[in-house]
């Protein structure tokens, strides 16, 4: 389910899906009645030290970087709190601190964490870019390599802990849970690149920036802005078109 070049729909969208086929950053708003936040994003093969820098300075919240289910699956990559909850035995409170629930979703996307191997620390931008930069690069692959060649791949290029937060889409991505981690691999799917976004929430003191200063700062940044219900919507669009396309039965 790729556009590619083809129209998505709304204009915002329409954008969005362009900068991220140039490598530049874009600004997601997922709602109100969810976390009421706006991420930053950049295309994970895109992540130099400066647009690192740019997340934390620009956006100030977590980085991170949400991966399609496909490339979860291939990577062999599990959701942490199914790794919690599987260690609970041995380690009672594990269990004890999964959430039921969150206040904004039923769960959440986070998987492990990750360094590169040719990494120090792996805290600094340019140690950062080069893990981020490694997982879209591996993303970029997962259509064209055998699960297992991909995960030797994987585990020769990477360590676990580190200091990249890998989230994972959920199957299906928006017509299962409409999360930022959704939408950025939503998004990089209709733009057709390799399902890996590096991303920030965006802060504002002590708070979550407004959709409308945020929308006025992409504004006078020239960032592309788009809300989950244009994505959703340009989402819901193209798999209309792939029905209509797909050939009938009998044919």
């Amino acid at each position: 389910m790729r556009l590619r070049n083809e129209s998505a729909g709304p204009p915002a969208l329409d954008t969005t899906l362009s900068a991220l086929q140039q490598g530049r950053p874009i600004m997601v708003y997922d709602g109100d009645e969810r976390e009421g936040e706006t991420d930053l994003f950049v295309p994970a093969q895109n992540a130099t030290p400066e647009a690192v820098r740019q997340l934390r300075d620009d956006a100030g919240g977590l980085v991170f970087v949400a991966i399609g289910p496909d490339v979860r699956q291939a990577l062999g990559l599990p959701f942490l709190h199914d790794v919690y909850r599987d260690a609970s035995d041995e380690h009672p409170v594990l269990g004890e601190l999964v959430p039921g629930s969150l206040p904004y979703d039923a769960r959440s996307s986070f998987s492990i964490t990750l360094n590169h191997r040719d990494t120090f620390t792996g805290i600094t931008d340019r140690d950062r870019a080069k893990t981020i930069q490694g997982i879209g690069r591996l993303a970029s692959l997962e259509p064209c390599l055998q699960g297992a060649t991909l995960r030797d791949r994987f585990v020769e290029e990477f360590r676990t802990p580190g200091h990249v937060h890998v989230c994972a889409a959920a199957e299906g991505l928006l017509d299962t849970r409409t999360g930022h981690t959704e939408m950025a691999a939503a998004l990089a799917r209709l733009a057709g690149i390799p399902e890996a976004l590096v991303g920030a929430e965006i802060l504002d003191g002590d708070d979550a920036m407004s959709p409308q200063r945020a929308r006025q700062r992409a504004e006078a940044r020239g960032i592309a802005f788009v809300d989950r219900a244009d994505i959703q919507e340009g989402w819901q669009a193209d798999a209309n078109r792939a029905l209509h396309q797909a050939p009938a039965k009998g044919t």
